[in-house]
């Protein structure tokens, strides 16, 4: 019943993604605009539900510490890119995203809330740079709030898949879900 259950949720969320219109954000930076445009990268994708698998997995307050450094920290490095501040390595370090935080839920190491919310937090930035890089000034406050609604649905997500795997296979499934998040950003990283 279980894997029945999350193999239809997995194709119902792969079946909905080809009916978004992905919206050039340097054309149209609207609501819609940045609302799309993680949900076409599956690297943005990947670390956004990982975040919340992750604290899930830690459970109380990392429920909604976790997932609000990572929106929080994402928003500053938008302002970021979008005050010409210049940031090296974004792509590598979007990458390396996936795979650090797909290796940490894999192993379960026993990692204070706050730790974490500073490792998202780095990260986060990132992530928030490479959507303000790709947008320029136009609408840009408003691709912003899609991207920023967009991030936070992908963490309910993460956070929803989460709580059902602890609740039917313990940490077990968890970390079986970071070890596939870590080799999904592998085969990203190598050009899959």
């Amino acid at each position: 019943m279980l894997k029945r259950s999350l193999l239809t949720l997995a194709i119902s969320i792969a079946a909905t993604l080809p009916a978004f219109a992905h919206l050039n954000p340097a054309e149209h930076g609207s609501l819609a605009a940045g609302f799309s445009h993680p949900l076409f990268g599956l690297d943005h994708i990947l670390a956004m539900v990982a975040v919340g698998l992750w604290a899930a997995m830690q459970g109380g307050r990392a429920l909604w510490l976790v997932p609000a450094a990572f929106v929080g920290t994402m928003a500053l490095g938008f302002a970021a890119a979008i005050a010409g501040m210049p940031l090296p390595f974004v792509e590598p370090v979007i990458l390396a995203s996936v795979i650090f935080i797909g290796i940490a839920i894999a192993l379960a190491l026993p990692v204070p809330t706050s730790a974490i919310a500073a490792m998202v937090g780095f990260f986060a930035f990132f992530h928030g740079h490479a959507h303000g890089g790709e947008l320029g000034n136009a609408g840009a406050w408003q691709f912003a709030a899609g991207f920023i609604l967009a991030t936070a649905v992908l963490h309910v997500v993460g956070i929803a898949i989460g709580l059902l795997l602890g609740r039917f296979g313990g940490k077990g499934l968890t970390r079986i879900a970071g070890a596939a998040t870590a080799f999904g950003g592998l085969y990203l990283a190598i050009g899959g």
